[in-house]
């Protein structure tokens, strides 16, 4: 294999690892940046702040910054679109509101809406534990609650850092996992804390909540994604796919190290390995869609959204959201200088995602670039981008 392409895999596998981890090293490129407007009435070009603008502009010229962003501001039935650089090196395609795209984290947000929504159907309670509703799991888990699940504070070990699951993934970055087992990478392990005492952010806790939720209704967790969110809510592009593929057109993502050219990580690994703590893809558009409803008062009951929105100070979500973060559950609280979103973050190799509203649900945030960073990874490049983050949050908050 010659060296320039030996290299280049093995960025790509130290980045594969550390994503389902947490973060990778991955880069960014200068490129030339564009402005788009959505095509519906009054969201032209003129709508938009200059000043957001020339932010994004700044943000994809930096030597380390992502290629591309896509930002979508909603005030009820108006959407702002704001891009920057291209979705697509080779074409020079500046990023869409329908373009596909991983989500990464953000899928945990997904599994809070299918199990609290079971919550409010009697068929799941939040002191439901491990032991009752997943019996066949390890004995040492069996007192973990689904609120403690979705929290964050279960002491779950981390399968995506069992060294088995990562030798498997850095053999073949496309290897399809049964997403059903990956807690047994880590059955022999005891829980990292007493259930409660502590907020470790896991990928674990997310595949125990969507079993959970099979368990309860003998349903496959993706059927309960199309019966309990997509449909109700009429995300048509928005899917939980175990393959590498994307679906057309997508954004795509880059691993970006200067004065490497850019490499188009889009399809360089499947999803079955992130399952329900992260694979799902969706698009702008329709992620604005889905967090208007699951953080606005529209999906639950008053006493079921009163649990989610118990917020623990301090915590954060992976990677941190703007402002000072909180945990809720399979939701974070952002409270900035101009005011409180609820949302959630992702990071995935190519990619880092922002979905955030208003505690009413009529004004949304999306914030997507083509390339990942994390508290690990470019921690100077993430900073950078919460800045710019905070600042969408204070137009989204203060526009009309």
């Amino acid at each position: 294999m010659p060296t320039r392409a030996r290299a280049r895999r093995s960025r790509l596998r130290t980045g594969l690892s550390a994503t389902v981890l947490t973060a990778a090293a991955l880069g960014g490129l200068l490129q030339p940046a564009q402005a788009a407007g959505d095509p519906g009435p009054g969201n032209g070009p003129k709508s938009h702040d200059k000043g957001l603008q020339r932010q994004l502009d700044a943000l994809v010229a930096q030597e380390d910054g992502p290629p591309g962003v896509i930002a979508l501001l909603t005030r009820g039935d108006r959407t702002e679109v704001y891009t920057a650089g291209v979705g697509d090196i080779a074409t020079g395609r500046p990023p869409h509101p329908d373009d596909h795209m991983r989500i990464a984290s953000i899928a945990k947000a997904f599994s809070g809406a299918v199990a609290l929504q079971l919550v409010d159907q009697g068929l799941l309670s939040l002191d439901d534990t491990i032991g009752e509703r997943l019996p066949d799991q390890p004995e040492a888990w069996h007192a973990v609650t689904l609120r403690q699940l979705l929290q964050h504070t279960s002491g779950l070990p981390d399968f995506s850092t069992a060294p088995r699951f990562l030798e498997i993934l850095n053999a073949d970055p496309r290897h399809v996992f049964d997403p059903r087992t990956l807690l047994d990478f880590v059955a022999d392990e005891p829980l990292l804390f007493a259930p409660g005492s502590l907020y470790e952010y896991s990928n674990s806790d997310n595949i125990a909540v969507a079993l959970m939720a099979e368990a309860v209704t003998d349903r496959r967790y993706e059927d309960l994604l199309k019966e309990l969110v997509y449909r109700p809510l009429g995300l048509h592009r928005t899917s939980l796919p175990l393959g590498y593929r994307l679906p057309r057109p997508y954004l795509h993502g880059y691993d970006v190290q200067p004065p490497a050219e850019p490499e188009d990580i889009s399809e360089a690994l499947g999803a079955s390995g992130v399952w329900a703590s992260g694979g799902i893809v969706s698009t702008p558009k329709e992620l604005g869609t889905f967090i208007r409803a699951y953080g606005g008062p529209s999906m639950l009951s008053a006493q079921t959204r009163k649990e989610q929105l118990t917020f623990r100070p301090g915590d954060s979500s992976e990677p941190a959201g703007p402002g000072t973060n909180a945990a809720g559950l399979a939701l974070f609280q952002y409270t900035t200088r101009c005011g409180v979103l609820y949302g959630h973050t992702g990071n995935f190799p190519g990619y880092t995602q922002l979905a955030a509203t208003t505690p009413d649900g009529t004004r949304s945030l999306t914030f997507s670039i083509n390339t990942q960073t994390s508290k690990s990874n470019k921690p100077a490049l993430l900073a950078r981008l919460r800045t710019v983050q905070e600042n969408f949050v204070c137009a989204l908050l203060k526009g009309h």
